[in-house]
This record gives structure tokens, C-alpha cells and sequence, in this order.
């Protein structure tokens, strides 16, 4: 199925049933009956959560139609997602097994998007949760690498704003209308985007990584029994 098909997905039991969870498909028909064609890709874990993509230009209706159409009064978490997969990491903590085994380093997979699709490296994310129903939608939208806005939700949920804040801040996405955009951590001249994957971490090239130096055996462990797992 591709990343913008708009059928619900369900999770395949072990006999490779489809089991039914009426009441998340119908948390996902009432969105595609308020938002429409702003419905780009949904997915349904039964017994769990459900996920729906909209498009960018809907994700603050998504929003206020969440916590006053569905009554998914609890705001869990706002975030951002970078899709891209990094060559800094793998490159950073295989030093040992690339310079002195002579490992090759692995290649990097295709970039994947995740439940419900996806067609852009950068994705915002956010989670709602009914208390009363006792039911989870995460949310997600689009966000094109020439422009990393998107509309504010701080005024239909206030726990947003810090949330908001970092993803602004460790992204560099642009919440249109927040109140106060300032950072939250780093320092006004710091520049990048620390949770973007081409972040370079640096500091794993001036000092070893933890995960490749050596390390004291577990007790009971022969020379032998090193690397086995």
C-alpha cells in the first residue's frame, strides 16, 4: 500500500486474521468525515492506538476537532520526526569495527515514514488521549524541507507550547502564531538542529564511544565466551 493511501490498516494476528477494533475504525471514519480529502493516510493497531496523517494546511483543525468534536481532552506530546537515516551515527560507532577488523561499514536503509504514510523527510507528531474513553490518536503532517511551518496548537492545547518550543528549537520547524517562540536548552547564537539525523555528534569524534571500548567481562564469562552473542 503506498504512504497516501487512505485506507485503514489493521494489524494481522498470528493466523494471519485481521482483527476488527470497531470502535478505533470508527474514530478514523469520523476524521475522514470532518477533514475530508485533508485525510492522507491513516492506521489502526486494534486494542491500541490509531494513527492519522493529514495534510499540512488541516493540522490545526486536526487539532481542534480532536479535543472538541472527539473529546480528547488529555494532550500527551508534540514532537518532530526526521525520517532521513543518518551516516553520522553508524560511521561514529563503528570506528573500531571498520579501522581495525576491517568490517565494511553497513549501507544505510531507504528512508521510512512510519504508521500512516508519509512522503517528506520531516514529519510533526502529536498524541491525544481521551480519558473517558480511554482511547490514543497520534497525528501526524507532511512538512516540506523548503518550509518547516506549520500552524500553532497552543491555543486549543496549552501543554503545546513548550512542546513546540523544542521541536522548534531541535528541528528548526516553525509554529506559525506561538507566543513566545524562544529556546528552551541551547544558546541564542547555537546553530543547527540537534535531533536532525545529518546533526554531526562531535564529540564521538574526538573521544572514543562508550560502545566501543573495552569493557570488563560478565561475571563468570571465559575469554572464550567474548562476542558469542
Amino acid at each position: 500500500m503506498s504512504s497516501a493511501d487512505t485506507t485503514t490498516e489493521a494489524a494481522v494476528d498470528e493466523v494471519g486474521q485481521a482483527p476488527s477494533d470497531d470502535r478505533r475504525d470508527e474514530l478514523v471514519s469520523m476524521y475522514r468525515d470532518e477533514l475530508g480529502d485533508d485525510v492522507v493516510g491513516t492506521h489502526v493497531r486494534p486494542g491500541d492506538d490509531v494513527w492519522v496523517r493529514v495534510n499540512r494546511d488541516a493540522w490545526v483543525e486536526a487539532a481542534r476537532f480532536s479535543r472538541h468534536g472527539l473529546r480528547m481532552d488529555l494532550f500527551d506530546f508534540l514532537s518532530g520526526i526526521d525520517w532521513l537515516p543518518s551516516s553520522f551515527g553508524r560511521g561514529m560507532d563503528s570506528q573500531e569495527d571498520i579501522v581495525v577488523q576491517g568490517i565494511a561499514p553497513k549501507e544505510l536503509p531507504s528512508m521510512t515514514s512510519g504508521y500512516a504514510g508519509g512522503e517528506t523527510r520531516f514529519q510533526v507528531l502529536a498524541r491525544v488521549f481521551s480519558p473517558t474513553g480511554f482511547i490514543g490518536v497520534n497525528l501526524k503532517a507532511d512538512l516540506p524541507e523548503d518550509d518547516l511551518s506549520v500552524g500553532t496548537w497552543v491555543r486549543v492545547y496549552a501543554g503545546a507550547n513548550w512542546h513546540e518550543r523544542e521541536c522548534r528549537e531541535m528541528f528548526g520547524f516553525d509554529f506559525v502564531g506561538h507566543p513566545h517562540p524562544s529556546n528552551l536548552y541551547l544558546p541564542g547564537g547555537f546553530e543547527g538542529y540537534p535531533l536532525r539525523k545529518d546533526f554531526p555528534l562531535l564529540s564521538r569524534r574526538v573521544k572514543p564511544w562508550p560502545g566501543i571500548v573495552d569493557v570488563e567481562p560478565m561475571p563468570g564469562a571465559t575469554d572464550g565466551d567474548e562476542g558469542d552473542e
